[in-house]
């Protein structure tokens, strides 16, 4: 059977941690930064941990 190939479009947009776990980018930071609060943009800047039942999807797209 070949290799399966890396998902090219899930790999620019997650990343596996040391530990498992997948991580993302926050939406909403794109544009109309004027009307969001310093705070709320400051927050935004962070990555998240991307929900259990969508890490075990992601990682066969990653192969983890």
């Amino acid at each position: 059977m070949p290799k399966q190939k890396t998902h090219k479009g899930a790999a620019k947009r997650f990343k596996v941690t040391g530990g498992g776990k997948v991580t993302r980018h926050q939406a909403l930071h794109g544009h109309y930064l004027t009307a969001k609060t310093q705070k709320r943009k400051r927050k935004l800047r962070k990555g998240v941990v991307v929900s259990p039942a969508f890490a075990s999807i992601l990682k066969e797209m990653l192969h983890q």
